[in-house]
């Protein structure tokens, strides 16, 4: 067959039988491996969606230009549709995005913009916030913003869903994938459910993202926001393509697990596959040792391919540097507070108590900084230093309520942080907090990794 460009080959992607890495599991595991599109992710799917709906609409006209906020599998779909079409672009990508993204997306004509990772999504450096004044400051613009575009759930509900039904002939009981945008988590889940609405659908979300405690809670609990390393799933946001009735279940899986299971899919299934397809799959499996039985049948989006993270987790000196190989020396937050007392509980100050009383926790617990909560929160932090300082300028401050000099909340970090990531942060914080899979938070400080180095 001759097709016209390359945006025609998009879609119609195999189902692919796990045999190893699902060893024990009940049921048949299928896996849908979208790097066989063109531009080796699924993105490439909702990306022409949005460039077509966009010209129906008249919003993008020719020789205008295409700005996005991408982690580089969506940047990559709208070059491909860009250069079938004539049009320019520009991508704001955070820094965490691996190399290899931000390079082959300038090969393909793109003009790349590094942003900071670590920032609010609100914040005027954030690869969101440069990509709208980007298209506010730039004539005859298009900013698709994948995350509350419609047309990028409207690309997976008219090709993804229906080639994974046509596919299995039906005979399909689990459907799984990674949420990030939504779009093909929901998109997808939609189509398979109007056919069969007793199809499970599981989504996988990462630690440091919210979607898993607000789909349980219908809270937006900010403290759930932390960094992670993992590229592509979870978000600080609540895109609209996050269809929270099309998505079951969550389940959330760590940097490590994640990275782990990508290497294991390449050299046991010999599939060369990007890293939240190890998050995909591990997460699936998780679910799928519990719940699956005989008979049943699950299918997993497999989003992209290994090119794009061979310095990162197909790197043997980046994952021990990052403590995901076994033969890294140091410990993790997760081996720290494992090892304390089974009847650990963290020491907080209500924010509504005179300052006096805190004061006096704290000289009883002996301890130099204490998180400030609300109810179940943590709001705001105490620390002995900077309260000193406040109460010489100020002794009334005393009898103020703790709200009224608490400082910022003390970071939360991944459960799975090594040590020297610790140590770097705790560099420029006085104390970290960690939440544990029993949801518990810990506090962490530099006495604690100097200690968890001397036992390891």
């Amino acid at each position: 067959m001759i097709y016209n460009s390359i945006i025609e080959t998009i879609g119609n992607t195999p189902l692919v039988r796990l045999n190893k890495v699902n060893k024990g599991i009940k049921g048949e595991i299928l896996v849908k491996v979208e790097y066989f599109n063109p531009g080796n992710s699924m993105k490439d799917r909702m990306a022409i969606k949005m460039i077509e709906d966009a010209e129906k609409a008249g919003i993008l006209k020719p020789g205008g230009t295409i700005i996005e906020g991408t982690s580089g599998n969506t940047g990559m779909g709208l070059a491909l549709g860009a250069i079938a079409k004539g049009y320019k672009c520009i991508f704001t990508l955070a820094d965490k995005q691996s190399k290899e993204k931000m390079d082959i997306l300038k090969a393909v004509g793109a003009e790349v913009i590094v942003c900071p990772t670590n920032v609010s999504p609100d914040d005027p450096r954030s690869y969101y916030s440069v990509a709208r004044k980007l298209n506010k400051d730039i004539p005859n613009s298009f900013y698709p913003n994948q995350y509350d575009n419609l047309s990028n759930t409207a690309a997976h509900y008219e090709t993804t869903g229906p080639e994974i039904w046509k596919d299995t002939e039906g005979k399909i009981t689990h459907y799984a994938a990674g949420v990030g945008t939504g779009g093909s988590m929901c998109g997808t889940a939609k189509y398979l459910k109007e056919q069969n609405p007793a199809i499970v659908s599981v989504g996988i979300d990462t630690y440091g993202s919210v979607f898993k405690k607000y789909k349980e809670t219908g809270v937006f609990d900010e403290n759930e926001v932390y960094p992670y390393l993992t590229e592509g799933i979870g978000e600080d946001i609540l895109p609209k393509n996050v269809d929270f009735s099309m998505i079951d279940t969550f389940v959330k899986v760590t940097d490590k697990d994640a990275a782990i299971m990508t290497r294991r899919l390449a050299r046991e299934e010999g599939l060369f596959v990007g890293w939240s397809c190890g998050s995909a799959v591990h997460g699936a499996l998780e679910y799928a040792k519990e719940h699956l039985k005989e008979g049943d049948r699950m299918v997993i989006i497999l989003p992209d391919h290994g090119t794009r993270y061979l310095g990162k987790v197909y790197n043997d000196d980046w994952m021990r540097n990052h403590g995901f190989l076994e033969d890294k020396a140091y410990a993790t937050a997760r081996q720290v507070i494992a090892s304390r007392d089974a009847d650990y509980q963290l020491i907080t100050v209500d924010k509504s108590i005179k300052v006096s009383e805190a004061i006096h926790i704290m000289n009883d617990k002996g301890v130099s900084q204490i998180p400030v909560s609300e109810g179940a929160h943590v709001v705001g932090s105490l620390t002995d230093n900077k309260l000193l300082h406040k109460i010489i300028e100020n002794p009334n401050l005393k009898d103020a309520q703790v709200a009224e000099v608490m400082e910022d909340p003390m970071k939360f970090v991944a459960l799975d942080s090594t040590l020297d990531v610790l140590s770097s942060m705790l560099d420029k914080e006085k104390a970290v907090l960690v939440r544990a899979e029993d949801q518990s938070v810990h506090i962490l400080t530099k006495q604690d990794i100097l200690a968890a180095i001397t036992k390891a």
